[in-house]
C-alpha cells in the first residue's frame, strides 16, 4: 500500500510549494548514527502515487523493496537530502536533540529552503519559524515522509554494513545496531566500541557491571 498525499495537498492548497517530508531511522538503536531523510515532492504532478507506488513506512518494506525505490524517489523529488548525527553527538546532546540535528542536516543538504515541514511524531524547534505539522504515524500517511524514511533507512543500513567490516565481532551488518540477543552477547564478550551509544541504558548497565 502506498502512502497518501492528503497532508501535502492540504499544504499546496494553502499556498505552500516547497513542502518537505522529514523522517528519521535508528533512533532506538544501541550503536551507529541516527539518520534523517528530507524529501520535497513536486506539487504539479498528478501521478505521484503511481510513480512512487509501494513507498510507505520503510519498516513495513523489505530491504529489496526499499532499495528498488531509492533512485525513483530521488529522480521524482524536487529536492532530497540525508543527514546524520553520530553516536558521540547522541551521547553529548541526547537522542531527541541529535535527531533534530540530523533532520536539520538533511534539510540543509537539499539546498532548498522549505516553506512547510511534515514530520513523523516529533516537534520542530528552529530559529527561522518554519511552519510544520507533526503527524502520528506520518510515515504511513504521508508520501513525502515515507519517501524520506526509505532514503534514510537504505543509507543507514548501508552504513551499518560498512561498519560491520571494521567491527565484525559485533555483527552490525545483521542487526544494524538494534538491541538483539546476538548484539547483547557481543557486548558482554568484547565490551563497547566507538560506535556504541554510551548514554543508552544497555551500555550504562554494561559499564556498571564492568566497573563493579
Amino acid at each position: 500500500m502506498t502512502a497518501g498525499l492528503q497532508f501535502e495537498e492540504g499544504c499546496w492548497i494553502a499556498g505552500y510549494r516547497q513542502v518537505f517530508g522529514v523522517d528519521e531511522v535508528g533512533r532506538g538503536t544501541w550503536a551507529g548514527p541516527v539518520v534523517a531523510g528530507a524529501v520535497c515532492l513536486p506539487n504539479d504532478r498528478l501521478d505521484l502515487q503511481t510513480v512512487l507506488k509501494g513507498v510507505r513506512d520503510s519498516k513495513q518494506m523489505t530491504p529489496r523493496q526499499r532499495e528498488s525505490l531509492v533512485e525513483c524517489i530521488k529522480e521524482t523529488s524536487v529536492a532530497w537530502g540525508i543527514g546524520s548525527a553520530t553516536s558521540g553527538e547522541i551521547d553529548a546532546f541526547g537522542i531527541v536533540p541529535a535527531t533534530r540535528l540530523a533532520m536539520e542536516r538533511a534539510i540543509k543538504e537539499t539546498k532548498l529552503q522549505p516553506d512547510y515541514l511534515l514530520l513523523d511524531s516529533i516537534k520542530w524547534l528552529d530559529s527561522e519559524h518554519i511552519p510544520y505539522r507533526s503527524i502520528v504515524r506520518g510515515d504511513t500517511l504521508s508520501l513525502s515522509i515515507a519517501s524520506a524514511s526509505v532514503l534514510a533507512k537504505v543509507w543507514r543500513d548501508d552504513y551499518m554494513r560498512q561498519l560491520d567490516k571494521h567491527y565484525p565481532k559485533y555483527f552490525f551488518g545483521q542487526h544494524k545496531g538494534y538491541g538483539t540477543a546476538k548484539h547483547a552477547a557481543a557486548l558482554h564478550e568484547f565490551g563497547a566500541c566507538d560506535e556504541h551509544r554510551q548514554s543508552f541504558a544497555p551500555l550504562r548497565h554494561l559499564a556498571a557491571e564492568t566497573n563493579s
